[in-house]
């Protein structure tokens, strides 16, 4: 199959062409497309060099699927002429997943929407994509009436520039990027993405407004409050979850541990939870500290733990692409 990574420079697309090869995804021939500035560089997959080609020669070459993760403005522009073209575009921006006519999949959930018609695929958020694998089990079995989620956001979340002013500042560099308004080392930053009209940022809109259609519950309520914290490897998540149904913790966890892409890590007499350095170049969504909330019936709180480019990004936009290729959709 061919198959075009678009933004194959960047960190989450080379994260992209690293996941292709482990997963070994049937790649016939390579496409790595990025910016025009980029043209010409080369890419590395399976101990092979790639030139980097423009957006117009790789909708030309006419891949099966393209992988987006270029940003919002890129694949609001070229995502629609991948797809006029017959190429199944999976995007990992924001420019599609609120679009009614566009669906918005993580595989373990909701993958049964996709068709053969849908030549423009949404893949989440990275916060949202690590709470929902964890929500759904929980609300087939006991209906969620609410969620109050808090995230601890690693900087790899921001990008290259991030990375660049975290070290740059833990080295007590010279010269270093700002990728923030503030310091990140030493400190934590309770702004992701910009403010909007209600004093909720985008990040935090993204996680009520996704949370909902990819549970394909409209009457779920999600309040959240975004972090960015001096982190890499993952992305970690304190849940408080309110049910329509009585449950009892042995079952919670038994569900939990038999969905798929989870991982329970809750033995507290060893001190055992998730923590970003253990969910780092890993798949699952991992969960702990789950216990009651004393102060209210039928009240959860769980800690949810994922690495962001893998799960929260790369790991599941592939992901897509085999269930598309496996059930004959492109």
């Amino acid at each position: 199959m061919k198959v075009a990574v678009v933004g194959a420079t960047g960190l989450v697309g080379t994260k992209m062409l690293q996941i292709l090869a482990e997963r070994n995804f049937p790649v016939t021939e390579l496409l790595p497309v990025a910016s025009e500035r980029s043209v010409g560089k080369e890419v590395e997959f399976k101990g092979k060099k790639y030139k980097v080609v423009s957006m117009a020669d790789a909708i030309a070459a006419k891949p099966a699927v393209a992988l987006f993760s270029a940003g919002g403005g890129t694949s609001t522009e070229w995502a629609p002429q991948f797809a006029a073209a017959g190429i199944t575009v999976v995007d990992n921006s924001s420019a599609w997943r609120m679009d009614p006519a566009k669906p918005l999949v993580v595989p373990e959930i909701n993958a049964d929407v996709l068709t053969t018609n849908d030549k423009i695929i949404a893949n989440p958020n990275c916060s949202t994509i690590q709470m929902v694998v964890a929500l759904a089990p929980l609300h087939k079995a006991y209906k969620i009436k609410r969620v109050v989620v808090s995230t601890y956001q690693s900087v790899t979340g921001t990008g290259v520039k991030a990375v660049d002013q975290l070290m740059g500042e833990r080295n007590k560099s010279a010269e270093y990027p700002m990728a923030y308004k503030y310091p990140i080392d030493l400190n934590v930053i309770p702004q992701i993405d910009v403010f909007t009209d209600n004093g909720y940022t985008k990040e935090e809109m993204k996680m009520v407004n996704e949370t909902k259609k990819i549970m394909r519950d409209d009457n779920i309520k999600v309040t959240a409050t975004t972090v960015r914290i001096p982190v890499m490897g993952g992305h970690s998540e304190s849940v408080n979850i309110e049910f329509e149904n009585e449950f009892e913790l042995a079952e919670v966890r038994t569900l939990l541990e038999n969905a798929p892409g989870i991982l329970v890590v809750d033995d507290l007499a060893n001190a055992q939870y998730p923590m970003p350095m253990d969910a780092h170049e890993k798949d699952e969504v991992f969960v702990g500290r789950i216990r009651r909330d004393e102060t209210q019936d039928k009240t959860l709180n769980m800690w949810i733990v994922s690495d962001n480019l893998r799960k929260g990004a790369a790991t599941n936009a592939v992901q897509i692409a085999e269930y598309l290729v496996a059930n004959n959709l492109v």
